[in-house]
């Protein structure tokens, strides 16, 4: 009885070595293949608990969830005769454990490669039959899919299925990105410049129409204060003709006032006029004693005068002018006639009663000195 409770422990443990032996599990994600003297004898295993012959028999399990190969960037020629470098990536997974063993070997690395392969080759297909626009837009969805489809018949001998081909990113070489650059920089600032020309059209537009309504509200005001200065110098000629209407000889004596004052205000005045010009009508005149200026010619001291060709020291009398002469000889306000150019200065007033003072030099008939 002793013997057989020794030797119960070490049956179950060789009956566990011998069932640990003689079986093999394959787990949910896995797919496995069974070798008798290093020829498959079956790849048909379903997830679960399964038996071989110890020594005869080896198992080999390989991931049976999709995998991702993701290639190194690789240059391709398009349909433009243009390089491009393409980064791509495939998904795929083992169908046929047999099949994948005998071709790969069961090698990890080589199937990397052999499927790097095929998917490189489709895309160059792909790629030189279509031009970069075509492959960066619209037919991008459509390309997508017949590489899937192209590698996954070329992969079939793998044993494997190639579930999807993405291509990532579609870079220029770096000798050609920077003269493209150099074509998107200058779009764009030929985009710029065209906007640039946009806005000045506008701003000349919109400052043609400022100075336009400038223009119109300038000449509105100008007319406008021309009217009210034309109905302003309208009434101030209806009050001056009432007043001169009132006493045309006062009004025109205060005028010729005006007149000598603004004229010999300041010295060193030179004028050319004839002596027997209206102009000095009131030098001529005598004031009159009774209030009334119409009979001044009768009051004023004559003016002696000196032609060219005569001596200084003498003298001559100028005559007086008479009334017809000054009423067929009217003189406007500040207006000085001249027939003979005569250089006089300004008289010096003295009492205000005929003034004082004398004109030299000169040419023509009047020239000479005069003195009262």
């Amino acid at each position: 009885m002793n013997r057989i409770k020794m030797l119960a422990p070490i049956g179950l443990v060789l009956a566990a070595l011998f069932l640990y032996a003689v079986t093999f599990t394959v787990n949910q994600w896995e797919v496995a293949i069974k070798l008798r003297l290093g020829e498959i004898v079956d790849s048909e295993y379903a997830p679960g608990l399964h038996f071989m012959i110890p020594v005869l028999n080896n198992i080999k399990k390989f991931d049976g969830r999709i995998q991702t190969l993701d290639s190194r960037p690789e240059r391709f020629l398009t349909v433009e005769k243009k390089d491009v470098i393409v980064d791509s990536f495939a998904k795929w997974r083992i169908t046929n454990p047999g099949q994948f063993f005998r071709s790969t070997g069961g090698d990890s690395g080589r199937t990397a490669r052999l499927l790097s392969e095929r998917v490189n080759t489709a895309l160059r297909d792909e790629f030189g039959q279509r031009t970069i626009q075509e492959v960066v837009s619209s037919d991008r969805l459509e390309l997508m899919q017949i590489l899937a489809k192209k590698v996954d018949t070329n992969a079939a001998e793998l044993g494997i299925e190639v579930v999807d081909v993405r291509v990532k990113k579609i870079d220029l070489p770096p000798e050609v990105s920077e003269s493209v650059y150099q074509r998107m920089r200058a779009e764009r600032e030929r985009v710029a410049r065209d906007l640039r020309a946009k806005g000045a059209e506008a701003a000349e537009r919109i400052r043609a129409d400022a100075d336009r309504q400038r223009t119109v509200i300038l000449a509105n005001a100008y007319k406008e204060s021309e009217h009210l200065r034309g109905k302003g110098d309208a009434k101030a000629t209806e009050i001056y003709a009432g007043a001169f209407n009132r006493n045309q000889d006062f009004f025109s004596f205060h005028r010729s006032l005006n007149a000598y004052r603004n004229t010999f205000g300041q010295g060193g005045d030179l004028m050319v006029l004839q002596p027997e010009s209206d102009f000095f009508r009131y030098f001529k005149e005598k004031a009159p004693t009774g209030g009334d200026i119409s009979s001044l010619s009768d009051q004023v001291p004559t003016t002696r005068y000196r032609p060219p060709d005569e001596p200084a020291t003498q003298s001559r009398t100028m005559p007086p002018v008479s009334e017809q002469q000054q009423a067929s000889e009217p003189v406007p306000d500040g207006v000085m006639p001249t027939a003979h150019p005569v250089s006089a200065t300004a008289p010096e007033y003295g009492d205000g009663a005929g003034g004082r003072g004398t004109a030299r030099g000169g040419s023509g008939p009047w020239a000479g000195d005069f003195s009262e």
